[in-house]
């Protein structure tokens, strides 16, 4: 089995190798993807094939994609390229007859009107379309995006546009192990899975900070615009702030809840809570 893994230079791409070479995959078997080669020495000081490639370069991915028989797509990092970018890979892909492409999407992408969501629909409608054999992992949000901030909650408290909405947030070491055993088990082609943790709210989160630190953290919900505001002003850029304010919006509305059995399924045990990870992160 040859498995190539895109964006191994960022967080989850990094950790799906990890998780790759922890359950015994050779690492002659693996290629790591990136623009810069020089971030994945480690790798290739223990085996893993390292080439460059960037979503941008079709003639990079085509090169990069030989002899794949499977290709761990991770989903690009640049909001507002994605369509052209992932649909380079996509076409690439194609063009190498790669066995199975798994592509990291978002919640409920066919039909939310997220913006974020927008440009997963378009790459899941090309995976549909390219004929190659393909499958969905509908990852919601991370628990690093709340865990990360830390230290702001316990300075000025939780702020958001969420109200009572829940989210389904993981770890990316859980999505990582995840994508791990959909690439080294068989039956998943053709399969859409909805992938999050134990959902929460955004007060539920401002409630384990508060019981975990013994300081009073509390919940602001804010209308988007005043959010998007409060974004720009912690130095967002303007553009990504009314994304993220907007993804606020969907959590609102349920676009960002997933069961958790489908993560349960492909862990084999029950993704790490949100208690777990605060604690971790502390």
């Amino acid at each position: 089995m040859s498995v190539i893994v895109t964006g191994a230079t960022g967080h989850l791409g990094r950790l799906i190798v990890e998780s790759l070479l922890r359950r015994d995959v050779p690492a002659a078997q693996i290629v790591a993807l990136g623009r810069d080669v020089g971030r994945l020495t480690d790798l290739a000081d223990r085996g893993v094939r390292v080439r460059a490639a960037d979503y941008h370069d079709p003639d990079s991915l085509r090169d990069a994609f030989t002899d794949a028989e499977k290709l761990m797509f991770v989903s690009g990092s640049e909001v507002g390229q994605r369509v052209p970018q992932h649909r380079n890979v996509v076409t690439a892909a194609r063009q190498a007859g790669v066995g199975l492409v798994a592509y990291t999407s978002i919640t409920r992408a066919d039909t939310s009107d997220m913006v974020l969501a927008g440009e997963h629909r378009v790459t899941e409608e090309d995976l549909r379309d390219s004929g190659l054999p393909y499958v969905l992992l509908r990852n919601s949000w991370y628990l690093e995006n709340y865990t990360g901030q830390l230290a702001t909650y316990l300075a000025h408290g939780v702020a958001g546009s969420a109200g009572d909405g829940r989210v389904s947030a993981a770890t990316r070491a859980d999505y990582a192990e995840a994508a791990a055993e959909v690439l080294t088990t068989e039956g998943h082609a053709g399969r859409v899975y909805e992938l999050g943790g134990a959902a929460f709210t955004l007060t539920e989160l401002a409630a384990e900070v508060s019981r975990q630190s013994g300081r009073e953290v509390r919940y602001t919900d804010l209308p988007v615009p005043a959010y998007t505001e409060l974004l720009v002003s912690a130095g967002v850029p303007e553009a990504y702030a009314a994304v993220l304010a907007d993804a606020d919006r969907g959590l609102a509305r349920g676009e960002l809840y997933a069961p958790v059995e489908d993560l349960e399924k492909l862990l084999g045990r029950r993704p790490t809570s949100l208690a777990e990870a605060i604690r971790a992160a502390r």
